[in-house]
């Protein structure tokens, strides 16, 4: 397995830990704004998609799939976003962010400008746990 000592994803958990397969860890990012942030990390360092094998990417994207219908039927979002940018950080991960007309920057992207203030805060404003956001994450992706 091919880890770079430079690399925060290599190094670092890179948020809460919520559940490890095989290849990848599932972590949910430390934002306030964005309560519902769920990364799936690749294991091995590596920049693209596309650097996957075709069973490899079949695995990555079934969890993937997996992280946002648990985020759909516990939260019921207006919407989930999903993302691999990697410009920051070259080492393979999805986003994987539920969103709600009421959050801070919709419709514009969690990079893009704030739009309003959220009162409550966005985790109060969930209606369940980040626990038990992150047990049905871990529950979901456990089939996989």
């Amino acid at each position: 397995m091919a880890l770079q000592p430079a690399c925060e994803l290599c190094t670092s958990a890179g948020g809460v830990p919520v559940a490890e397969g095989r290849r990848w860890r599932v972590i949910r990012a430390v934002d306030t704004d964005f309560p519902a942030f769920y990364r799936l990390v690749w294991t091995e360092h590596l920049a693209e998609f596309s650097d996957l094998e075709a069973d490899e990417r079949a695995a990555c994207m079934e969890a993937v799939t997996r992280i946002e219908r648990a985020l759909r039927e516990t939260l019921r979002p207006t919407k989930v976003n999903l993302a691999t940018l990697g410009n920051v950080v070259p080492h393979l991960h999805w986003h994987v962010i539920a969103r709600f007309d009421w959050d801070s920057h919709f419709p514009q992207p969690v990079w893009g400008q704030r739009q309003r203030a959220v009162f409550p805060s966005a985790s109060e404003r969930l209606g369940v746990s980040l626990d038990a956001l992150d047990a049905a994450v871990r529950a979901a992706v456990a089939e996989s």
